[in-house]
């Protein structure tokens, strides 16, 4: 899928377990809620760090762009050194490394240890950085024509508010994990869950994704998982855009407003 899906059905897909969280007697500050499905929308471009012309190449500047060439080689070598014997010969490192389960569970795992032992700077790192790529997502139309500082600046503004929010008791620092010094470490589930999202969109499409890696399934160890290919679209076609994003819009509000107990 492209860039503005992903985010629609990462967001979605937050507020979806907040509404989950919400049933089950665990409900979400609205902080949390709110920070959330930004962060999700944020995690939900990453996974295409291996590719050099996608959204989140383009996001940070040249930054971006390195660090995607580095993931693509990267996510090449891995496939090459431990392809099964029915996985074919390829040229580059799209929809591999980054388009696994393992990948979203590492990443989150990682920004949940920073956000614990990293401190504050940490913690509004990692907020600067998906809230500029949730803005890239969501309002990609609205970043296309602005500049690519004022973006920053807007994501260091969001990221400084944010935090101040959650830091004010109740608000959700702590939510999930109430033991001394596991404030934030909550921050890692919206990230995997991104990921995760942005896998299943993928595997959707023509090409599928290799989510299940490096668990092999048959002769092929980057199995492209997917339903029949008579159910799967193009990214960018009609399906996405006329049917999948209104229904990631509805979902999402439904879910803000089980999470929210409007409902």
């Amino acid at each position: 899928m492209m860039g503005p899906a992903h985010s629609l059905s990462g967001a979605a897909a937050w507020l979806g377990v907040g509404a989950a969280a919400a049933a089950a007697g665990h409900a979400m500050p609205w902080p949390v809620l709110v920070v959330g499905a930004l962060i999700s929308a944020g995690a939900a471009l990453a996974p295409d760090l291996d590719h050099k012309s996608a959204t989140i190449s383009r996001a940070f500047g040249p930054v971006s762009r390195i660090l995607c060439g580095i993931v693509d080689d990267l996510s090449h070598a891995v496939y090459k050194a431990t392809r099964g014997p029915g996985d074919p010969r390829r040229n580059g490192g799209h929809r591999t490394l980054t388009h696994t389960w393992l990948w979203a569970v590492l990443i989150g795992a990682g920004a949940s240890a920073a956000a614990m032992f990293g401190g504050r700077w940490a913690v509004l790192g990692i907020l600067f950085v998906h809230v500029v790529l949730a803005v890239e997502g969501l309002l990609w139309r609205a970043a296309r024509m602005s500049s690519d500082v004022l973006v920053w600046l807007l994501g260091a503004a969001g990221a400084w508010i944010m935090a101040g929010v959650l830091d004010k008791p109740g608000n959700g620092s702590d939510w999930l994990f109430a033991g001394s010094g596991q404030e934030y470490l909550w921050l890692g589930l919206p990230i995997v869950l991104g990921a995760l999202v942005h896998d299943i969109g993928d595997a959707l499409t023509v090409s599928g994704c290799p989510i299940l890696w490096p668990i092999p399934l048959g002769r092929k160890r980057w199995y492209p998982v997917g339903p029949p290919k008579a159910m799967r679209f193009r990214a960018g076609s009609w399906v996405e855009l006329k049917v999948l994003m209104p229904a990631f819009m509805v979902l999402g509000g439904a879910g803000a407003a089980g999470a929210l107990n409007f409902i």
